[in-house]
């Protein structure tokens, strides 16, 4: 016990002289924190003799140094010997634990006092942003006009940028872990998706760009800015913000491919609060409203309009080597002709004239055939007024080719070759696999290998049903079979009933259905197909194909009708459905007719929905997510904001 006194007091002493140390004056913080140490230190000691040395003996007794059978405890109760031995072991042990504790004590109040550390300005990173959207917004205002009144442009005009970051990885992305390239000065620029502090001199960002990602490992010795500034610059930087970088490049130790930034620019500040890389953009209203969110949170968005362009540049190679021309005709008609669709309507203020957005350029591009360009095509927009769904727009995109001297046969054999081999290419194999009721639910297996089934329209029709049909189509008693085998088989058909929504309806419920691997639907009847030439060995028939892919249409071409006269009726018969009620049957095109007269050579007509192929080769069940801003009906209480997602 007295040696356990003696520990106590000699860490007072060592307390006291410390403080005494200072002379008359306070003690400063640095000079207190080892004596406080020493304080806490000696306290400790205290403590841990005091809980062992009371389970040994009171104040009055005291452990012999050996045992005897008349040995009494502090109770007057007999102790036996092993009793005598624990606590004569519990008293050596806490001896030296108090003789410990004291040593270091003493040894760190000798040491000479450590100076105070120099805590600069704290930085930021994504753990300290606002939560709330509408203040983060407020908050960014703020800044930006704080920016403005200092003489300060917040959006720079320019910033060189040196290498691309799919450059930057493909030329340093071979380097070893740790190694820097510090001789080297590359410049580089895009968007930062995280922000991560490591203390007060060091943090770690993720910038994209082009679809791909690096790592900025900034560290304030590297850069051309005092640590105070260095802060200011990067506590300004929030996600979501467009920065450009110039410095050096390398890997961090873990081979993360990086660059050190010598200079850091803010080029184009955030405003709203991007969506969290843990959540990310889900919603569909505002994926599609807000679409160039949707292409900065969303990188599997990007490489859907990556395929798009590619099939766009396939189909156009395939034509240019086949000697084919590129041409353009007008968006704007007098007439909407060249397909069987309700227009959109405009007005031409100068010509006080009603004017018709084309709903298709076949009848331009025939007219140009006329005219000698004998192989031609066009790649565009069409817009047809109609339903909205799953894989119709408004407006679409379409190619369409014509070429004179060819007939509905060869354009079968091109379709099967230009489009297999555009599978082939851009999926690697002719087989792919699709979800046509959304990602969660069971793939298809999709087989491009050519050749390609083919059924004849009315007598597969005739196959489905077990029926024999009418020979003329146009007769009442055909319309009225007809009519009575869509409700015999539930199949709806609006009115007006004609022959040929009836059978336009039959042969979707019973034809498309087979086609889910590529197929053409052939030989149509002359009645839904106003502008193909009739079938030379099938009587009322046409030469016309349609390609079918995942039950839905993709391609239709014929050998088109060159007789002014027998086209002249065909148009007439459509004006008399119009009139009938009909609002997608065609207009009387006087123009083209009058074209027709001067001789149009045998040609073949071809088009293809490019929409819908760029949804099979990405894998895509909704049109919306192949447009890049597809038609959406208005919002009602306004556009969402920053974290509306």
């Amino acid at each position: 016990m007295r040696r356990a006194a003696q520990l106590w007091f000699s860490s007072l002493r060592v307390i006291t002289n410390r403080i005494a140390s200072e002379g008359q004056h306070l003690p400063t913080a640095a000079a207190l924190r080892p004596a406080c140490s020493t304080w806490q230190t000696a306290w400790r000691v205290a403590d841990l003799w005091h809980r062992d040395y009371t389970r040994m003996a009171t104040d009055n007794y005291v452990l012999p140094e050996q045992w005897s059978e008349d040995l009494k405890d502090e109770k007057g109760e007999p102790m036996s010997k092993s009793e005598f031995k624990r606590r004569q072991k519990a008293q050596r042990v806490a001896a030296e634990k108090a003789e410990k504790e004291a040593a270091k004590a003493a040894a760190a109040a000798a040491a000479p006092p450590k100076p105070a550390k120099e805590d600069g300005p704290a930085l930021e990173d994504d753990s300290n942003e606002i939560t709330d959207p509408t203040a983060y917004f407020e908050n960014r205002v703020r800044y930006i006009n704080a920016k403005k009144a200092k003489g300060v442009n917040p959006y720079p005009h320019k910033f060189h940028v040196s290498m691309s970051l799919p450059d930057y990885i493909a030329k340093y992305g071979s380097l070893e872990s740790g190694q820097q390239e510090t001789e080297s000065t590359v410049s580089v620029a895009g968007r930062i998706f995280s922000k991560r502090a490591s203390g007060s001199k060091l943090l770690f960002y993720d910038l994209k760009a082009d679809g791909v990602k690096i790592q900025i490992m900034a560290d304030a010795r590297n850069s051309e800015l005092s640590l105070e500034a260095f802060t200011a610059v990067h506590n300004e930087c929030k996600r979501g913000d467009i920065v450009g970088v110039e410095g050096f490049p390398g890997k961090s130790k873990k081979g993360e491919l990086s660059i050190f930034p010598r200079k850091f620019v803010l080029l184009s500040p955030c405003l709203h609060m991007p969506p969290s890389a843990h959540f990310g953009l889900k919603d569909q209203e505002t994926r599609y409203r807000q679409r160039y969110l949707d292409l900065i949170v969303n990188s599997d968005v990007r490489s859907i309009f990556q395929t798009r362009s590619r099939i766009i540049q396939f189909v156009r190679r395939f034509l240019d080597t086949r000697g084919f021309l590129e041409v353009e005709t007008p968006m704007m008609n007098m007439i909407p002709g060249g397909a069987a669709a309700r227009p959109f309507i405009t007005h031409h203020n100068d010509l006080d004239m009603k004017l018709y957005m084309r709903i298709a350029p076949e009848l331009f591009l025939k007219m140009l055939v006329i005219g000698g360009l004998e192989r031609v095509y066009e790649i565009g927009r069409q817009f047809r007024n109609e339903g909205i769904d799953l894989t119709h727009n408004p407006e679409f995109t379409t190619c369409e080719f014509y070429q004179a001297y060819a007939d509905y046969k060869d354009l079968l054999d091109m379709t099967e070759t230009m489009v297999s081999q555009m599978v082939l290419e851009l999926k690697g194999s002719y087989k792919i696999q699709y979800h046509p009721e959304g990602p969660e639910k069971p793939a298809i297996e999709i087989d491009f290998t050519p050749p390609w089934r083919r059924i004849s329209m009315v007598s597969g029709l005739e196959e489905c049903l077990g029926i024999k049909l009418p020979t003329d189509l146009e007769s009442e008693e055909a319309r009225q079979l007809l009519a009575d085998l869509c409700v015999k088989h539930n199949v709806n058909c609006p009115a007006p009933q004609t022959t040929a929504r009836l059978l336009d309806k039959l042969v979707g419920e019973f034809l498309e259905e087979q086609c889910v691997n590529p197929t053409f639907i052939c030989d149509h009847p002359q009645l839904m197909s106003p502008l193909a030439k009739w079938h030379r060995e099938l009587p009322n028939m046409t030469e016309r194909f349609e390609l079918f892919i995942n039950k839905r249409e993709v391609c239709n071409a014929y050998t088109e009708l060159n007789d002014p006269i027998k086209q002249r009726e065909l148009f007439q018969d459509q004006a008399k459905a119009k009139s009938a009620g009909d609002d997608e049957a065609m207009f009387i095109d006087d123009n083209f007719c009058t074209a027709l007269e001067y001789g149009l050579p045998p040609t073949g007509g071809w088009g293809m929905g490019i929409d819908r192929m760029t949804m099979l080769l990405t894998d895509t069940c909704n049109i919306k997510e192949v447009l890049l801003f597809p038609a959406m009906k208005p919002e009602e209480n306004g556009p969402k904001k920053e974290g509306d997602s």
